[in-house]
This record gives C-alpha cells, structure tokens and sequence, in this order.
C-alpha cells in the first residue's frame, strides 16, 4: 500500500477472511500482495496466504483476503491516490471486481446499522428459551495487553495482525468454555478499525460468544485502548471490532456439536 501510495498508510478495515488450510510448525508460509485498485482516497490490497509442506513440497492456500487502506494524511484533508497501472489479464480482473467487493462491503455495513437500530427499539427484546442452554455469561472472557515497540509497526501503530492474534487469543478462550475442546478457527468476519492504538498503550478485549449454530459458534470481540491518562480516568478509545467463527472436532476428526446458549 505504502509503495503504491507513495506515503504512510493505515488500515481500514479488512474484509471477512476464510480459512481453508492450516498452518503447522515446520511448514513454509508465502504472503503475495498487490494493489488491486485504487479509489480516490482508499485502495484495495489482496493478501494471498499459501502454506507448502517441506516434505512432499505440496502448496495448500490458506486464505485469500482483502484489506481497505489509506494514505496518513500528512495535514488535515486526504491524500488522493493515483490509478493502478494494470499489466496482466488477472490485474484488469481483479480491477474490475474491487469495484465490485467495495459495493457489497458498504452495502454489508448499511444493512447491519439498520438491523443494529431495529433490535434496539423499545419493547423488542430477545426472549429464546430452551431447557439445558448455557448462560453466555460463562463465556466471557477479558484480557489486558500492553502494546510493546515489537508490536507496533514503524509509525508506532499497533499492527492490525497483533491485534487480530490477541483477539483470536481471547475468543479462542470463549468458544473453549462451550465445546471443552481446542477450537479451530474458520473465519474472520467484520474486522473493522475505529481508530489507532500506540506504543504504550494498554489495550483491553472483551470477548463473548453470540450464538451456536450446531457445529459453528460465533464470538464477538470489542477492544478498547488506554493511554495512562485515560486508563486513569476510565476513558477508553473503542479501536477494534470483529466476529470469529470457530469449530472443533474430536479425536476422530469429526465435528463436535456446540450446545445452545441463552444470552
């Protein structure tokens, strides 16, 4: 993003991210990324991730993603970005669908805000019940974690995988509590940055599960930063957000079934 744009560039939010292959110690991971379009004053990265066994020199993917940048503006208005110059057949291809994915991406938001703003009317309360259904409150779980300059990039942010790695820490945890088990991570949906964390920050995530879905469970994680000020006065900064999906399997491979939770 940075070599396209010509200056400082953040994230802005990462599109949902599957995963296909695990990856093992020993084994050799590949990252290939490229800008595939460049709006006025955002771009588009894909992020190929491939994993390849040393040993019989298979190459699985383990996921495809697309994350949202933007230049840092150096004063107040934002810094525009040139056109992506297209060479090959696959650049006019993922050109042409970036447009597409931004579409579905800001449409995606719209219709969660609505549904967020129904569900919040008054009287309209959620009321399942069933015999057996474990409270979500069992599934809480929070940490704090100091943000330390190995874990910050060369501007002093904290890096978005940093953060995404303590996340998956935490939900990880959470499903724990339902399938007595080591979840597998699946998904990454709706990871969206509110905002920046620094270098001495401290950064607290809050991590529940949602809902079961008979051999899947959603865990939603918020996390909040603090200066020393702000960690003083009980004033945090909301920077992250996101949704992971987990499944766990048993000693035959075969997927474990979640039981039903009562919020």
């Amino acid at each position: 993003a940075e070599k396209h744009a010509g200056v400082s560039c953040v994230t802005a939010s990462m599109d949902d991210i599957q995963f296909e292959e695990a990856a093992r110690v020993g084994q050799i991971i590949v990252i290939r990324t490229k800008v595939n379009r460049a709006f006025k004053t955002s771009m588009e990265v894909g992020i190929k991730v491939t994993v390849q066994d040393v040993l019989t020199n298979a190459e699985k993917i383990v996921s495809v993603a697309y994350a949202t940048y933007v230049a840092k503006p150096v004063g107040d208005g934002k810094v525009e970005l040139k056109p992506v110059q297209l060479l090959s057949a696959e650049d006019h291809l993922e050109h042409s669908l970036a447009i597409e994915r931004r579409r579905i991406r800001l449409g995606y938001v719209q219709v969660f805000q609505k549904l967020m703003q129904e569900s919040n009317k008054e009287g309209d309360f959620y009321t399942y019940e069933e015999k057996d259904a474990i409270s979500t409150e069992h599934t809480h779980v929070q940490s704090t974690e100091l943000v330390l300059p190995p874990h910050a990039n060369h501007h002093g942010n904290t890096f978005g995988g940093q953060i995404m790695a303590w996340m998956q820490t935490v939900a990880s945890i959470s499903a724990s509590r339902l399938c007595r088990s080591h979840p597998i991570l699946k998904s990454v949906n709706m990871f969206k940055f509110w905002g920046p964390s620094f270098v001495g920050d401290r950064l607290v995530f809050n991590a529940i599960v949602n809902n079961t879905f008979h051999n899947s469970v959603e865990v939603g994680v918020r996390v909040e930063a603090y200066n020393c000020e702000e960690w003083i006065k009980g004033q945090p900064r909301h920077i992250n957000s996101a949704f992971l999906i987990f499944n766990a399997v048993d000693d035959k491979k075969e997927l474990l079934t979640f039981p039903r939770v009562k919020p």
